[in-house]
């Protein structure tokens, strides 16, 4: 059977070839790439004949798909799926699985440090210095006693929250159903409605999917405070991006940070949150932390050895 790693994964070539030995000592032919290429045609050639495929977040649309005809079970480097054409796969038998778990931490910390940057305005801060300039008249805002509202409570909503809880924060939740564990911790379930008008911060930690796509736009960007910030680690989709890029320009939220849009960065300088105010932006990389990958490189091959072991 032969394996296809059709991407780096951050994993060094040393630990390839250990991967490709162990596969090779099973009776499978392993291949790996080094560099990394979104091309759907090179990802049709990187696919060629394997049952097996490891991806992280790489496009593979249907017409990708259909002509790795081999193709039987993917291992998804990454907790989103939306960017695989799932309908098809479910169609044509191709077992998917994700690496949920592996970047719980990362996200959850990048989140909060989010919030505390735009409270602070570190990076802004650091462009004063930088030119000579001093403080001036310039306050910042504590994380201590806000009100930030979890929009999601799964692992990376749920761990976010433990996060702001040691903050000294009042956390208030809204998910499409309830988790004992986050109850348990004193959080608050309400509406999403409820949440966006108490809220000091608003974080999102929803998957992509038809209910979530667009559940932040301008009717719930005006229901929240003029003081409040948004925070997006979750999917860029989750959000109306020209209505927060409004929201922001008209003062109808104070700040707002994101690690995720449309379409994966490089953004085009036109982009509407680019000349937004007081918007700290980051190219995805709150998953990526040099723990996360190590963890990830270990969930996403036993899937594989777990999958080839129970066919």
């Amino acid at each position: 059977m032969k394996i296809s790693c059709v991407e780096p994964l951050g994993i060094s070539q040393e630990h390839f070839e250990q991967l490709k030995k162990h596969y090779a000592d099973m009776g499978h032919e392993f291949v790996y790439y080094m560099d990394r290429n979104e091309s759907p045609e090179e990802m049709v050639k990187r696919m060629d004949g394997a049952e097996v495929v490891v991806v992280s977040n790489i496009k593979l649309p249907r017409e990708v798909l259909e002509k790795s005809d081999k193709l039987r079970y993917l291992s998804v480097a990454f907790t989103g799926l939306d960017h695989i054409d799932l309908e098809y796969c479910q169609s044509n038998s191709i077992t998917v699985q994700n690496a949920s778990g592996y970047s719980t931490t990362a996200v959850s910390e990048l989140a909060v440090g989010m919030m505390i940057d735009i409270m602070r305005q570190v990076t802004r801060m650091d462009g004063v210095i930088r030119t000579g300039k001093g403080r001036g008249m310039f306050l910042g805002r504590e994380l201590k006693g806000k009100t930030v509202g979890v929009v999601g409570t799964g692992a990376i909503g749920t761990a976010t929250i433990k996060l702001l809880l040691a903050f000294g924060c009042k956390v208030i939740a809204y998910n499409r159903s309830r988790h004992e564990e986050v109850e348990n911790l004193g959080v608050k379930y309400v509406t999403l409605g409820e949440l966006l008008k108490a809220s000091d911060i608003v974080t999102l930690h929803v998957p992509m999917n038809a209910e979530t796509k667009g559940m932040i736009g301008r009717e719930q960007l005006k229901m929240m405070k003029p003081t409040a910030l948004l925070i997006n680690t979750a999917r860029g989709m989750v959000c109306d991006i020209e209505a927060v890029a409004e929201a922001l320009k008209e003062g109808t939220i104070a700040g707002a940070a994101f690690d995720v849009f449309e379409k994966e960065p490089p953004l085009p300088t036109e982009h509407p949150l680019i000349g937004a105010p007081n918007c700290l932006l980051t190219p995805h990389i709150a998953f990526a932390t040099e723990e996360s990958f190590a963890d990830r490189a270990g969930i996403v091959f036993r899937h594989v050895d777990e999958w080839l072991s129970k066919k």
